[in-house]
């Protein structure tokens, strides 16, 4: 029997109910001190009928943070904060894995501790704004990261995992898209290094390869995904050969032997589309789980699972305006539609107050 959205399916030890999975989604309303509230838990319960919830990307340190209200997961009450949600997801029968993030130089002094000044694999100024608690305020240029702070990064990944142990969580997903820290080492667009992480691809990919290993060995590699944006734009980002880049980068991770690979398939926000891109070829070039994401409805998800390019399919803003969207795409029924102005930032409206199918 043809495989479709609402087979099971194993990534790695994680078992998943259906195929239908919630994408990492930012929405600015974490606690004072970086800590998931009440509001938060609600939130994510609402939506354990997803085979998978992927959180939204929470940084691993202070000097992670690039947006205002982000959830963070390195501090005690952050794991506390976390452990009710999911205590929730699992008391709901669902599974959920936290996303880790370092946001390198999409950033801003105000966000950081100290007025630090973000920092980044060159000291290369992003075009565009940051989202400030003061409003927009133009990037900064980032500082260079010394040798001697690689290592450190690292650690951060790892204290990160321990605290995503400690809070309950299915596993973790690597953030190395969208324009962030990891990212910005993967494409020489962003990576101006002359040493041993930039020039070669394969350079330019070991950080990624050095934190990925370094969570496999905190909490085992049938736990852990990793999420890439080839063709990506967003963040000012771009690559010179990004099949070769990511083709490289998808066969390097086989050696971990993951729960999954994550692939954003396109621009997040519109672009992308100009640059050529096969998806079917990076997805050959990686062994294990596969989740397909952007832009995806029922109908091409179901045909990217029956074609076996796909073991699951990400679902972002579906998600946001539709908790109960598996009972949705089950019964065909109209979807609710989203309200952009209340994607980031705010309190309940536009969060957790979305209809769900009334029988």
């Amino acid at each position: 029997m043809a495989l479709d959205l609402f087979s099971p399916a194993k990534l790695g030890a994680i078992s998943l109910k259906n195929r239908i999975v919630m994408a990492p989604l930012t929405r600015n309303r974490a606690g004072e001190g970086g800590v998931p509230q009440a509001m938060n838990v609600t939130y994510y319960e609402q939506r354990a009928t997803a085979g998978l919830i992927i959180t939204e990307a929470t940084p691993i340190t202070p000097m992670a943070h690039g947006y205002p209200a982000l959830p963070g997961i390195y501090t005690d009450a952050q794991i506390a904060g976390w452990k009710a949600v999911t205590d929730a997801v699992h008391t709901q029968g669902g599974k959920i894995v936290i996303q880790l993030w370092h946001v390198g130089r999409i950033s801003h002094p105000s966000l950081l501790p100290n007025q630090a000044q973000p920092v980044a694999p060159s000291a290369i100024k992003p075009a565009g704004q940051a989202f400030t608690y003061q409003g927009l305020q133009d990037y900064v240029t980032p500082r260079a990261l010394e040798l001697d702070e690689l290592p450190v990064i690292v650690q951060d990944y790892v204290h990160a995992t321990r605290c995503a142990i400690a809070a309950g969580f299915d596993g973790v997903e690597v953030h190395a898209a969208n324009g962030y820290l990891l990212d910005q080492f993967l494409r020489d667009g962003s990576n101006h290094r002359q040493d041993a992480y930039g020039g070669s691809v394969e350079n330019r990919a070991r950080l990624l390869l050095e934190v990925v290993q370094a969570v496999v060995d905190t909490i085992g590699a049938d736990k852990v995904g990793v999420r890439i944006s080839p063709v990506n734009p967003f963040n000012d980002m771009k690559d010179s050969q990004p099949q070769q880049t990511f083709n490289y980068v998808a066969q390097a991770l086989n050696q971990f032997d993951l729960a999954y690979l994550h692939a954003v398939e396109g621009g997040i926000h519109g672009g992308g589309e100009s640059e050529p891109f096969d998806f079917e070829a990076l997805r050959k070039q990686f062994n294990n789980g596969y989740i397909a994401n952007l832009s995806y409805d029922k109908a091409r998800g179901n045909a990217v699972i029956a074609s076996g390019h796909a073991d699951a399919v990400a679902f972002g803003v579906p998600f946001i305006a539709n908790p109960d969207l598996v009972a949705r795409y089950a019964k065909d029924a109209p979807l609710n539609e989203a309200d952009s102005a209340s994607f980031y930032g705010g309190n309940e409206h536009g969060y957790t107050d979305y209809p769900f199918l009334t029988a």
